[in-house]
């Protein structure tokens, strides 16, 4: 397993667990030859990428009138989510074309799957983008027997939202999903184990909601 992008601190430099090796490798994924250097590291040390999961990505403009939005939140947001996953992917692809198999799991977000007031607009649009992306990808390399698949979380419980949700506003976002929790890094990890799994052998192009039913509300 290789970790990409920013550094993350459960990994470390380097990791071993049992049954499994992890490297991190850091790259800014908004440049196509740093990915490629990446690219390039990661399958000497580890070998063919098998299974992709592009996870870059993040809010970098605040909720508000569109119009106040600024050209570089805009750029930021687009460029950081949508454009990283495009450039990941396409570094990796031709590897997985040629052995004739692969599988490639973006993450969107609950945000990119339906209107909301105080969405920040650039994180959405570039997270729909994604969902798109994947799905038009899904029918191209479908043939190459390589699959491909989205993952939309809703408010996820990571440690950087456990700094920034206050206990107030916490309890609002619970109460807004069907399943009165938030979702846990577990939840959206369970998901892209079963994407990347035989049992989903027969899977492709789908945007599977992690998000405690809030989508459907």
């Amino acid at each position: 397993m290789a970790g990409m992008s920013r550094p993350c601190a459960p990994c470390g430099s380097r990791s071993s667990a049992p049954g499994g090796r992890a490297i991190q490798v850091l790259a800014d994924t908004t440049k196509f030859d740093e990915v490629e250097t990446m690219r390039r590291q990661i399958e000497r040390e580890l070998g063919p990428i098998e299974i992709l999961v592009a996870n870059a990505g993040g809010s970098y403009s605040p909720p508000g009138p569109l119009e106040d939005t600024t050209e570089d939140g805009w750029h930021a947001s687009v460029e950081g989510n949508l454009t990283a996953t495009f450039l990941t992917i396409k570094s990796i692809l031709p590897g997985m074309k040629e052995r004739k198999a692969g599988n490639i799991i973006t993450i969107s977000s609950s945000a990119g799957r339906r209107p909301h007031p105080r969405s920040p607009i650039p994180y959405a649009a570039a997270k729909a983008g994604i969902q798109i992306l994947t799905q038009d990808l899904a029918a191209q390399v479908g043939p190459f027997g390589i699959r491909v698949n989205c993952i939309a979380p809703e408010t996820i419980l990571t440690d950087r939202n456990k700094e920034r949700i206050p206990e107030t506003q916490r309890q609002m976002l619970i109460d807004a999903h069907p399943i009165r929790r938030l979702g846990m890094p577990e939840d959206v990890a369970g998901a892209a184990l079963f994407l990347a799994s035989d049992e989903a052998g027969w899977i492709t192009g789908i945007v599977l909601d992690v998000a405690g039913g809030a989508t459907m509300v």
